[in-house]
């Protein structure tokens, strides 16, 4: 009769235990699911309306978590100034179909960015038109 009651409360134990790593594997899901949440917030940019701009590209970086494309775009006084686009992630736009080839350095473009709200020469990139003349969503 012992052996039965220290199987019972050993299986009762192991429930438990499985129950508190589900817990607390969950609750730690939350926390940083939030966290990351966080970290793609386009609270600095105006999502009101679109900016458009065309310009040759300089630079693109193809990292976590945003590529980044930085156009040279001549100002209505003649003056080359350089913007920051911000673009979602290399896995996201993968998904999407746009690829290292979709655009160069060198390559002139035509953009729809969301700008910062300090009016800095920054965008969150909507939409881009490469050199193939079709316009993709790059955010």
């Amino acid at each position: 009769m012992y052996k039965v009651k220290s199987y019972l409360k050993n299986q009762a134990s192991r429930k438990q235990k499985v129950l508190l790593r589900v817990l607390i594997l969950g609750s730690a899901a939350l926390i940083y699911g939030s966290v990351i949440w966080a970290h793609h917030s386009h609270a600095n940019f105006d999502m009101t309306l679109y900016t458009k701009l065309e310009g040759r590209v300089k630079e693109i970086l193809w990292i976590n978590p945003h590529i980044w494309i930085f156009i040279e775009v001549v100002d209505d006084n003649g003056k080359a100034v350089q913007w920051a686009l911000e673009s979602a992630t290399p896995i996201q736009l993968a998904k999407s179909g746009v690829t290292r080839d979709t655009v160069h350095e060198g390559d002139m473009v035509s953009v729809r960015c969301h700008r910062l709200k300090d009016n800095a020469n920054g965008c969150l990139l909507g939409y881009l038109t490469g050199r193939d003349n079709v316009e993709r969503l790059w955010d």
